[in-house]
């Protein structure tokens, strides 16, 4: 049961890396409030692509996890990267 909570905890930290991503490059690079911004990347069709490089933050997560030997939560973050991936190419 310890393992499934620590795959759970990474997949929601790849969820939650990957949102701050986004949230930063929204704000950061287009300069717009965050629901403006994404409003206007879905309504243009870059939802995916946004959520894409709000994944490349995830890279870092996963190293870490495995450095401080988190291996499970290293898996979760993996996964969590899969599913986004599969969201990003059915968006």
């Amino acid at each position: 049961m310890d393992k499934f909570i620590n795959i759970f905890l990474g997949f929601l930290t790849g969820i939650l890396t990957t949102t701050i991503g986004s949230f930063l490059f929204i704000n950061l690079v287009m300069h717009n409030d965050f629901i403006v911004g994404l409003q206007y990347v879905k309504s243009q069709g870059y939802l995916g692509k946004i959520i894409t490089l709000g994944a490349v933050l995830n890279i870092i997560v996963f190293f870490l996890l495995l450095k401080y030997n988190k291996e499970m939560m290293a898996r979760g973050v993996i996964l969590a990267t899969i599913v986004l991936t599969l969201v990003t190419l059915f968006v």
